[in-house]
């Protein structure tokens, strides 16, 4: 065979031939040849690298080199072109010299793959493994698994591939498991998931966790129900369920989706009301319920879809059922669905025609949704009184249910963990049996529930109470006063010893100092009792220092009613005694008041001290009225110049922004007694008793006006000049106005002049003040140099 021309070394080569010629086994020499001629052609410089790799054959760079350029030879060639054979006998060549370099196995196996040659790839990748040492093995595992994941690659072989590869390494048994899921191998998918979930060793390169490959497995097992066996998927499940307590709600429905699978539907309801029955949050719950219900309506939807059995059935099942004397266990020829068919016919839960059942029973669920969503809460905490009021309601026209309700009520709560009032649920119970009629029950309800031993002695009270008000309702007038005798008597020294010893104070110990208790008792002895029982009920409130400053009123008024008023006085004095401001202030007001009404001028000295004592002991806030009150009594029956000294004393005792007020009420009385020109030495005292600036130019004003008023122009002026160093004339124009008016209507020309000299000089003064204030701010708010 002749040898084309181009093939032959040209007269640029001879340079490298003859350096080759001295030294073939120079692997610099040929690789610069090879540079030299990267721009010749492509058969030439493969004469070139064969050469090469005849002198060279264990020369990793130069195979390399080569196969690179033969790939890219055939990059845009077909797969059945003959160079990709020639390309497969040079990788073979290569290997027999270059087996223990991994990226020569590399670059044949996925030549190999691309060519779609399975069973000779496979054959490859075994002899790379066997070639190359353990620790490069991952490099070619990961082409071998791209390599049988790809479609016309027989099961069998990838299946043995990954269990060989598992054993390589078993921390990729997730990828072999989305692999059978991909392949729709569903029973070795779910029997190794289940092993991965029992090795508590085991760590996920993906990041999964143990809860989602438990979501999985359970996804699983009930979506190819029918296609796995082998596993006890009802324990499965299960067990996810006491252990991932935050999808308790999927996993049931997936229990019930696995028996509906397997067409077990009595199972799956079942599966459902307990898993119902079970959940502790509302979420859970409407996941399982709302699956239920959509199973009832396919259920329904399916039977009232599918056609009525034909007559011809119907005839024949007749003819099946009138032969009595037939043993159909006898009957070798029949077929299991045959023989199951005519065993069940007739029993009623088998009835073809069960429409109307299936609706009932969607009916019926769709009634019980409150029930169990309530059912759910209660689980939560079955401590909630609220809870309990709302399931009670719940059956509301069904009053055994309603009993039966608050008995596991009242059995379930502890009115020391409760949240609420759990009295609540006692009075609620008893009323139940009040509204039907049953009042020996409600008694005995109401009794049972003063023996609890409550939160709060509050809660104790409100059952007493309430048991009295329906003794009233009941006109059991008598009765009611028993009870509250009963509840307010102070245990005997006998039992508090022995609750003493057992360390734990029941409510009912206090109950006695129970001021509802009492305030209810003492309204039903003023409704229903006489005035002695009614006096003991206040004194017993009173001896046990519960009161409030409303009972001492209502005492004394009750005493006061009845004629007797000094009782009622030396109630209010008890009062006054007892308590302190602000809470005694209402029990002063209406004592006084009372006293200064029944009494008048015949006990002036008496009423005198009562005042006395009431204003020195309130404090300054509150001393104002009563002041008015004592002034006022000195002005009805005492002393005129008693009662301006009480108002001079009141302006001096009141706080600083009520005394203007004052001085208005004592300048006005004294006025109105007096006369004006009395008026003057009040205005003196005020204008100098410490008054707060802008009250002492109101009050200066107020002076002016009246010495006009009487003719007196120069004390008039000499009160508006003194002012004038209150009111500054760039915020206060109305004094100023004042005082031009009035040097315009009563002065003269050196009068107004003068005005308008203070008036600049109150000015200066005021410019002045801000100045120095604002050079104060600079001083302390910029900091110093230093």
């Amino acid at each position: 065979m002749a040898i084309s021309k181009e093939l032959y070394p040209s007269e640029d080569d001879l340079l490298y031939e003859e350096e080759l010629l001295r030294n073939p086994f120079s692997l610099k020499l040929w690789w610069r040849y090879l540079v030299a001629k990267r721009e010749a052609p492509f058969k030439k410089r493969f004469v070139i690298y064969e050469r090469a790799l005849k002198a060279l054959p264990g020369s990793y760079k130069l195979w390399h080199a080569y196969l690179i350029e033969r790939l890219s030879i055939v990059k845009n060639l077909p797969i059945t072109h003959p160079e990709y054979e020639t390309l497969n006998n040079t990788f073979e060549r290569a290997l027999v010299t270059m087996h223990k370099m991994p990226r020569i196995w590399i670059m044949y196996l996925e030549t190999l793959t691309s060519q779609k040659f399975i069973t000779k790839a496979r054959r490859t990748f075994d002899r790379a493994l066997c070639a190359l040492p353990v620790t490069q093995h991952d490099r070619i595992w990961e082409i071998y698994l791209r390599f049988v994941e790809q479609e016309g690659i027989p099961i069998e072989t990838s299946l043995r591939v990954y269990r060989r590869y598992l054993k390589y390494d078993p921390s990729h048994i997730e990828d072999f498991i989305e692999f059978l899921v991909k392949s729709k191998l569903w029973q070795e998918a779910a029997e190794r998931l289940a092993s991965v979930l029992n090795d508590d060793q085991f760590y996920s390169i993906k990041g999964k966790t143990k809860h989602r490959l438990w979501l999985e497995l359970c996804d699983l097992l009930t979506t190819h129900a029918t296609e796995i066996s082998g596993l006890n998927v009802d324990a499965i499940i299960r067990g996810g369920i006491r252990k991932f307590t935050d999808e308790v709600g999927r996993l049931w429905t997936s229990l019930a989706d696995y028996y509906i699978r397997r067409e077990l539907f009595e199972k799956a309801r079942d599966i459902f009301e307990e898993g119902m029955m079970t959940v502790v949050t509302v979420r859970d719950f409407s996941v399982i319920f709302d699956s239920y219900s959509q199973f009832e309506e396919i259920m329904v939807s399916a039977k009232m879809a599918k056609p009525d059995l034909s007559v011809e059935e119907e005839e024949d099942d007749e003819e099946h059922g009138s032969a009595e004397d037939e043993d159909i266990r006898l009957d070798v020829n029949l077929s299991m669905a045959e023989f199951v068919k005519k065993v069940l016919n007739g029993f009623w839960l088998h009835d073809v025609k069960d429409v109307d059942l299936r609706l009932a029973r969607l009916e019926h669920l769709m009634n019980r949704r409150p029930e169990l969503a309530n059912s759910v809460l209660l689980r939560q905490n079955p401590h909630n009184v609220e809870q309990w009021h709302r399931r009670v309601k719940i059956f509301e026209g069904n009053p055994t249910k309603q009993i039966l309700t608050y008995t596991e009520a009242v059995r379930t709560v502890d009115p020391m963990k409760a949240v609420g009032k759990p009295h609540t649920l006692w009075v609620a119970f008893a009323k139940l049996y009040e509204t039907y009629k049953d009042i020996a029950n409600a008694r005995v309800i109401f009794d049972k529930a003063v023996q609890v031993n409550y939160k709060t002695v509050d809660h104790l009270a409100s059952i007493w109470c309430e048991w009295a008000e329906m003794e009233l309702r009941h006109k059991n007038f008598k009765g009611a006063l028993e009870l509250m005798r009963r509840a307010t008597a102070e245990p005997s020294v006998e039992v508090r010893r022995r609750v003493a010893a057992d360390g734990n104070e029941p409510v009912q110990m206090k109950l006695h100092k129970s001021l509802r208790l009492w305030t209810f008792y003492v309204d039903l002895e003023e409704s229903l009792g006489n005035l002695e029982s009614t006096r003991a009920v206040y004194e017993r409130i009173l001896d046990l220092r519960i009161a409030t400053p409303q009972i001492i009123i209502n005492y004394a008024l009750l005493l006061e009613e009845h004629k007797y008023f000094e009782d009622a006085f030396r109630v209010y004095e008890r009062g006054v005694k007892i308590f302190k401001y602000p809470h005694v202030k209402d029990i002063w007001v209406t004592y006084l008041s009372k006293f200064v009404k029944r009494y008048g001028k015949t006990k002036l000295e008496r009423a005198r001290e009562l005042f006395e004592n009431a204003v020195e002991t309130a404090p300054a806030d509150a001393v104002k009225p009563l002041y008015l009150q004592y002034a006022k009594l000195e002005e009805d029956y005492g002393l005129a110049k008693r009662a301006m000294k009480v108002y001079d004393q009141a302006t001096k005792a009141v706080p600083n922004h009520e005394k203007l007020g004052m001085y208005e009420i004592y300048i006005a009385r004294a006025a109105e007694i007096f006369g004006v020109p009395k008026t003057r030495e009040i205005y003196e005292q005020a204008i100098e008793s410490g008054l707060p600036d802008k009250d002492v130019k109101a009050m200066c004003l107020k002076y002016a006006e009246l010495e006009k008023s009487l003719g007196e122009i120069d004390r008039a002026r000499g009160i508006y000049v003194f002012a004038s160093q209150f009111a500054d004339p760039r915020s206060d124009t109305e004094f100023w106005n004042r005082w031009h008016e009035f040097e315009v209507n009563h002065g003269n020309e050196d009068t107004f002049r003068e005005m308008l000299r203070i008036k600049r000089s109150v000015s200066a003064s005021y410019s002045q003040v801000i100045y120095f204030s604002f050079l104060l701010l600079l001083w302390i708010f910029l900091p110093s140099k230093e």
